[in-house]
């Protein structure tokens, strides 16, 4: 398989694995692009590369991990690896450091001073919830100004004029802790977008850690991250980057921004947001935008699927150690499912139990049985119909924690958390084994 070192061997790697579906029908960036992208993903027959958007001079890629194929594919291991991956990826103690170098593939193109104009950037519209074009692919990297540590994260921009954008920021993220900690925290924070990068760095980017994340997309990739100083404020950006815009965040000069199609599959509220003003934007010959669907597949995967197994297996494991974990993207981050061999009636609410406390998002477990593929919602919900009596196997945690976003919380997060055992319980009626079929080669027959 080809080394991944940036978006373009992932590409190529996409390719050759058959995951990769270039559109080369005209398309409009207002909604239709989206569309394409969205049922991509929902079918699993790929990334999508666009090559004819209305309006971009550029191709725009999309749908990088939304699918444990493709998770598969940008960690360069199995699927049954993925968390294993994850979780040695995550260990501080594998961290590997960046390599700093002095030029970048960024640095063909500069554009600066009196003529910049974010309006070249091919920002699409993407649901028609949305407020307007907003930046949703691209890496917010910052710097703590005490200790020097980088950070990457996710931040929904949206574009105002040629050189502002609105910078949603959650209270709890690291760049609006990094700014608020300085001696003046209203001054003019530098910040830079990377776009269209290595899926490891984008799969880093969704992590809450104390370390910089860069870091970990070099523990993934088993090498160190090349990165290059930016050329207008002090950070340093992944040498490999596709896209790069400088500039600096504005904490007292705010403006409504939103609404934005979220993770919980909703369009979030306007919010009363810092601008962002663009000092630079470089980029590198016949460059590919990556924009991220929101409240979709890949959304979902990057911010809670793929940071969050890991853990979630860990907590469920203290109590079975062969127990496999799943957080479903159809789940917004709010689901998790349980696969165990069932040894006692009580070990699959005790299971459940240790999920809903593996993490805020958590809202609802369901535990199944090793006959159950977890990766396939149609077998969960046959479990759900078929092994579930609903008084006797679903128990509830009224007023318990969870996240702000959550629809069906109060807005400081509280809500019913709920776990399912879903498994089979022999004791209550014996039928034996599920009606199976072997899975046969089709082609074999339909000629």
């Amino acid at each position: 398989m080809t080394e991944i070192n940036d978006l373009r061997s992932y590409i190529a790697v996409l390719e050759e694995a058959g995951q990769l579906s270039r559109i080369d029908a005209e398309v409009s960036m207002e909604h239709e692009l989206a569309d394409v992208a969205a049922n991509l993903a929902r079918n699993d027959v790929g990334a999508g590369l666009f090559t004819n958007a209305t309006g971009s001079p550029w191709p725009i890629f999309c749908g990088s991990v939304t699918s444990h194929r493709r998770a598969a594919l940008a960690l360069g291991c199995e699927q049954s690896e993925i968390v294993d991956v994850m979780e040695h990826a995550l260990d501080p103690a594998n961290a590997v450091p960046t390599v700093p170098v002095e030029t970048a593939a960024w640095h063909d193109n500069v554009m600066e001073g009196p003529g910049l104009d974010a309006s070249m950037l091919p920002i699409p519209i993407h649901s028609r919830g949305d407020g307007g074009a907003f930046i949703t692919g691209a890496v917010t990297v910052a710097k703590d100004p005490i200790s020097g540590r980088g950070n990457l994260g996710y931040n929904r921009m949206l574009r105002f004029g040629p050189d502002r954008f609105g910078f949603n920021v959650n209270e709890w993220r690291d760049v609006g802790t990094f700014w608020k900690s300085r001696e003046d925290p209203d001054a003019p924070f530098p910040i830079a977008l990377a776009i269209g990068l290595d899926p490891a760095i984008m799969i880093a980017a969704g992590v809450k850690t104390p370390i910089d994340e860069l870091l970990i997309a070099g523990a993934i990739r088993g090498r160190g991250i090349e990165v290059c100083q930016a050329r207008t404020v002090d950070i340093a950006i992944p040498a490999a980057a596709e896209i790069v815009v400088e500039g600096y965040l504005h904490p007292t000069v705010r403006q409504l921004e939103g609404p934005l199609a979220e993770f919980h599959g909703y369009h979030g509220e306007a919010w009363n947001s810092p601008t962002f003003e663009v000092t630079c934007i470089s980029w590198r010959n016949d460059p590919i935008y990556q924009t991220i669907i929101p409240g979709w597949y890949e959304h979902i995967y990057i911010g809670n699927v793929l940071p969050r197994e890991p853990l979630l297996r860990r907590f469920v494991r203290h109590l079975d150690p062969t127990a496999e974990v799943h957080i479903p993207p159809y789940g917004n981050g709010f689901l998790a499912v349980i696969q165990i061999e069932r040894d006692n009636p009580g070990t699959p609410k005790n299971l459940a139990m240790a999920a809903l406390a593996a993490h805020i998002n958590i809202r609802n477990v369901i535990v199944v049985d090793r006959d159950i593929d977890i990766h396939e919602p149609a077998e969960i919900q046959w479990a759900l119909t078929n092994r579930v009596h609903w008084t006797d196997d679903v128990f509830t945690v009224p007023f318990a924690q969870g996240h702000e976003m959550d629809p069906t919380a109060d807005q400081r997060g509280v809500s019913t958390k709920v776990g399912i055992d879903a498994t089979y319980k022999r004791e209550r009626r014996e039928y034996g084994a599920r009606v199976a079929y072997p899975v046969i080669d089709l082609a074999r027959y339909l000629r």
